[in-house]
């Protein structure tokens, strides 16, 4: 028989080995680029205050970039692994269920009517929109009679995100900002400033946070809502407080590096395959692994066509597509 202390070594061997990964992605990103670089520079970068031109470019450019690349990771990773337990619909991801069209579609009208919008302005406006969003794909959902099932959420999803996506580039031609809303919707990292991180990375922080506290009960709310009932559990509550992080963190990451589709749905499945079904190791590993696929998906979209750019939201969609359907063929809609 297990104990509950030999139960939790393999997990913190995992997370280590997680972390220990992610340290290394990151120096990776870090020394891989258009312009070629050293280790030597990056290190020059983070400990000194040298004004020697590559050093300058990675602490000015790459360091935000990369650190905005795990934030998002981390963040879409974990209100996926979220939305998945509170709907137990393995389909759910942020980019999937109307949140991040509906944070886009708000992003371009704040650039439309308030143009000199700082980014706490055009965060808040994204976390509105993401809720927007959301509550019109679970209302178009539970129209019909037979409640939310995963297949239906999913096709309202891209119907309400399709919509979404017009409207915003409706509003964008009309007013002339196609080129400004484009850096968000094309998805990506480039540009992101250490003034930027210090507005949306605490939004980031406490949706994840918020997550991390609830854990244990989206754990039992996971499997059955019947026995988080019986134990005494406010189902309503709970959700409600997890579903306002996941709006934060899905808002937050629009607003930071624009539409990531498939990040949400990908790495929560694949560390679930790794962990299990207890979202107190599910949720910090989800972090860890998402924020090492992000900093993997922008190296390879800094590197594949250097000195041009790939999209990131391109390399995350080529790699999301065949998973998603996947999924759907193996499960269908539920959870085995």
């Amino acid at each position: 028989m297990t104990t509950k202390k030999d139960s939790s070594l393999p997990f913190l061997y995992k997370l280590l080995i997680s972390i220990i990964a992610l340290v290394a992605m990151f120096w990776m990103a870090l020394v891989f680029g258009a312009v070629d670089t050293t280790i030597h520079d990056v290190w020059l970068a983070i400990t000194s205050h040298t004004k020697e031109e590559r050093a300058l470019m990675i602490w000015e450019l790459r360091i935000p970039r990369e650190i905005a690349a795990m934030v998002v990771g981390a963040a879409l990773s974990i209100s996926g692994a979220v939305m998945q337990g509170i709907t137990r619909n393995p389909l759910a991801d942020p980019g999937l269920l109307g949140l991040t069209a509906g944070a886009n579609a708000a992003l371009a009208i704040t650039l439309a009517f308030f143009p000199a919008a700082n980014y706490l302005l055009i965060t808040i406006a994204c976390l509105a929109g993401a809720a927007a969003g959301s509550i019109v794909v679970f209302g178009i959902g539970a129209v019909k009679k037979g409640g939310f099932s995963p297949l239906k959420i999913v096709l309202a999803g891209s119907a309400v995100s399709m919509f979404l996506y017009a409207l915003a580039e409706g509003i964008s031609l009309y007013f002339k900002i196609s080129k400004d809303v484009s850096m968000w919707t094309a998805g990506g990292m480039s540009g992101t400033t250490w003034k930027q991180l210090q507005m949306i990375v605490p939004f980031l922080a406490l949706g994840a946070i918020v997550a991390f506290v609830f854990a244990r009960q989206l754990t039992v709310l996971s499997l059955n809502e019947e026995v988080a009932i019986g134990l005494g559990q406010n189902t309503t509550q709970i959700k409600a407080i997890l579903f306002i992080a996941v709006l934060v963190l899905a808002g937050a990451s629009v607003a930071l590096a624009g539409n990531m589709t498939f990040v949400g749905l990908m790495i929560p499945h694949i560390v679930r395959a790794i962990t299990g079904t207890d979202y107190r190791f599910i949720l910090p590993m989800s972090a860890t692994v998402g924020a090492s696929f992000m900093l993997l998906a922008d190296t390879l979209g800094r590197t594949i066509n250097a000195p041009y750019e790939t999209p990131v939201a391109a390399i995350v969609a080529v790699m999301g597509l065949p998973f998603f359907l996947f999924i759907v063929h193996k499960k269908g809609g539920t959870f085995s």
